[in-house]
C-alpha cells in the first residue's frame, strides 16, 4: 500500500516525461473565444532596431494546458518579437477546444492563426474552404521548404486527401510518446537472469521468474490488446492495415501467418500462468500497482516510465531499476520497437486572414535552426548555457515542467521544431541512456495517408466492423476459448467482411499523397 501511495504522488513530477501530451482545456461559458490581449513585451526585451524587421500583430487562437497554462508574458512571445517583429495577440478556447474552432469558423470572423489537435480537423475545415493550402506559399517560405526535404516523412502526414496541406507539420516532440520494452535490471541482475532478445528467450526467462515470485505474473501490461501494435513489428507485421516497405503494398497484419504466430505465444504466455489472468482489462492504476510490487518485472509502455517508477519507488527500495530492455524479436523477425513516437497537432491558417503573405513569412521561421533553439532551449544566458559547445538548461528550473510552464518553451502554439535533447539533458542518466538506445530499435514509421469523406464512411462502417471482429476473436486465441485450428475460419470471415476494400482505400490514398 506505502508503494502505490509514493507512486501516486509522482505522477504529477513525472507526467511530462511518463506520458504522452494529453490535451486537456480550460472550460468556461461565455463567448466562443475569450480575448487575452496584445502580448506585451517583458522589461528585459532588447528593442527592435527601427527598420530591421517590421512590426506586426497576428491574432492566434490556441489552447492553454492546465499544467502549463498560457501566459502573456512568457519568454518565448518576447524572442519571437525580438527577432521578427511580430506580436501574437492570443485568444483562448471558453470551452473546449473543438468546440471552439467550430464556432469560430461558422461564424466566418477567425483568426490569423489556429491551432488545432488533429489533421482530422485541419483536413475537414481546409476542405471546406475556411483554411489556406500551405503549399501554395511554399515557394516563399525556404526554410519550410528545406525543412519538408529533411523531413518528408513529417511533411506527408500533414498532406490532405485533396493533395494539400492545410496544418504545418511538427518534428521533435512526438519523442515523449516513444514506446519501448522495460525490465527490473536488479531483479535480473539479483538472479543472473539473461536478458531475452528473441520470444523463445522471453519465455524461457519469464518460467524462470514465475519459479522465483510464484505469486507474480511476470509479464504485464495495460490496455488489452492495444499493445499488439508494440509487438507486431518484431514480428514483421501490425495490428491492423499497414503498408509493406519491402513488398511496396498495404496488407493487413491481423489475418497474417506472422500475427498468428505473436498470438500464439500470447496463449503460451496465459497458459502458463506469465501474464496475468486479467490482461485484456488492466487499467493505469492497476498495472502501476502490478510492476510497483514486484508482481511483474517486464512490461511495455512509455519511455518515460523508467524515470515514473525509478524516482517513486528508490526511496523505499534503493535497488530498484526499471530500465530500457532491447525488443524480442520474432521467429522470423527482427528486434524492433513500433515508431508511434509523433504528434498530430499544429497550426493552420485561416482563409480569411487580410495577412496571408505575412503570416506565412513569420511560420517560415519557426521552421529554422534559430527558432528550433529557442523553442526548446530558450534564450542563452537566460534558460541555458553553453560548456565547451554543450548545452545545459541554467539550474533555477529543477524540471521540464518548470521550464515550460515559467517561460513557455514547447507550449502549444509555440513551436514546430523541437530540439527533444534540451527535455533529455534535465532527465536521469538512466532515461538519457535509454533514448540513446532505443533509436537504434526504430520500425519504419507507417504512412497514414488522409482519406477523403467517402473513404472515410467505409472505413467508419466496414473498418470498424473488421476491428470489432479481429479484437473478439484474438482475444478468444490467447485465452483459449478458441482453438488455434479454426484461425483460417477467423482470416475468411475476416475477407468477408471487406478486408481488401480498406485495402484498396489505403492503397488509394498513399499513392494520391506520394503524387
Amino acid at each position: 500500500m506505502r508503494k502505490t501511495v509514493v507512486l501516486c504522488m509522482t505522477i504529477v513530477l513525472m507526467l511530462t516525461l511518463a506520458v504522452g501530451c494529453a490535451s486537456q482545456k480550460e472550460e468556461g461559458n461565455t463567448s466562443p473565444a475569450k480575448e487575452t490581449g496584445t502580448v506585451p513585451a517583458p522589461e528585459t526585451t532588447k528593442a527592435v532596431e527601427p527598420g530591421s524587421v517590421k512590426e506586426q500583430t497576428f491574432t492566434m487562437l490556441t489552447e492553454s494546458h492546465p499544467t502549463w497554462p498560457y501566459q502573456k508574458d512568457w519568454l518565448i512571445w518576447d524572442m519571437y518579437k525580438e527577432k521578427t517583429g511580430v506580436t501574437l495577440d492570443v485568444q483562448l478556447p471558453s470551452g473546449k477546444l473543438p468546440e471552439t474552432l467550430n464556432l469560430v469558423i461558422a461564424s466566418g470572423n477567425m483568426p490569423d492563426l489556429m491551432y488545432m489537435t488533429t489533421h482530422a480537423d485541419a483536413n475537414r475545415f481546409g476542405e471546406q474552404g475556411a483554411l489556406v493550402n500551405i503549399l501554395d506559399y511554399v515557394d516563399s517560405m525556404p526554410n519550410f521548404k528545406a525543412w519538408m526535404e529533411k523531413y518528408p516523412a513529417a511533411a506527408e502526414q500533414a498532406m490532405s486527401a485533396d493533395g494539400k496541406m492545410y496544418m504545418f507539420p511538427n518534428e521533435g516532440f512526438g519523442e515523449t510518446n516513444r514506446m519501448i520494452w522495460l525490465y527490473r535490471e536488479d531483479v535480473f541482475k539479483k538472479h543472473n537472469l539473461n536478458v531475452p532478445t528473441n520470444y523463445d528467450e522471453l519465455y524461457d526467462v519469464l518460467k524462470q521468474l514465475k519459479e522465483l515470485y510464484p505469486d507474480s505474473y511476470p509479464l504485464a501490461w495495460r490496455d488489452g490488446l492495444d499493445k499488439l501494435l508494440n509487438m507486431g513489428p518484431a514480428f514483421q507485421t501490425w495490428y491492423k492495415e499497414y503498408y509493406d516497405f519491402d513488398k511496396n503494398e498495404w496488407r493487413y497484419g491481423p489475418t497474417e501467418d506472422s500475427y498468428k504466430e505473436a498470438v500464439q505465444y500470447l496463449h503460451k504466455f496465459y497458459k502458463d500462468g506469465l501474464i496475468p489472468p486479467e490482461w485484456l482489462s488492466i487499467d493505469t492504476k492497476q498495472w502501476q500497482d502490478i510492476v510497483s510490487t514486484n508482481k511483474a518485472f517486464i512490461t511495455i509502455d512509455y519511455i518515460g516510465r523508467i524515470d515514473f517508477f525509478n524516482s517513486a519507488l528508490r526511496p523505499e527500495n534503493p535497488e530498484f531499476n526499471m530500465a530500457f530492455m532491447e525488443p524480442p524479436a520474432g521467429p522470423n523477425g527482427k528486434q524492433l520497437n513500433a515508431s508511434v513516437h509523433f504528434l498530430e497537432t499544429g497550426l493552420t491558417v485561416a482563409s480569411t486572414s487580410k495577412k496571408i503573405p505575412e503570416v506565412m513569412k513569420f511560420m517560415d521561421f519557426y521552421y529554422t535552426e534559430e527558432a528550433r533553439e529557442m523553442a526548446s532551449w530558450g534564450k542563452e544566458g537566460v534558460t541555458f548555457t553553453k560548456e565547451n559547445g554543450i548545452k545545459k538548461i541554467v539550474p533555477e528550473y529543477k524540471e521540464i515542467g518548470e521550464l515550460r510552464t515559467k517561460t513557455g518553451l514547447a507550449t502549444d502554439g509555440a513551436y514546430t521544431w523541437i530540439d527533444y535533447d534540451a527535455h533529455l539533458s534535465m532527465a536521469t542518466p538512466e532515461l538519457q541512456e535509454a533514448y540513446k538506445q532505443a533509436r537504434k530499435f526504430d520500425a519504419p514509421f507507417q504512412p497514414n495517408p488522409a482519406l477523403n469523406q467517402k473513404e472515410s464512411e467505409v472505413i467508419s462502417l466496414t473498418g470498424e466492423a473488421i476491428e470489432k471482429h479481429r479484437e473478439e476473436n484474438i482475444a478468444q486465441f490467447i485465452f483459449g476459448n478458441k482453438s488455434f485450428d479454426k484461425w483460417d475460419d477467423y482470416v475468411n470471415e475476416a475477407n468477408k467482411l471487406g478486408v481488401d476494400k480498406i485495402l484498396e482505400i489505403y492503397t488509394n490514398a498513399y499513392e494520391r499523397i506520394r503524387k
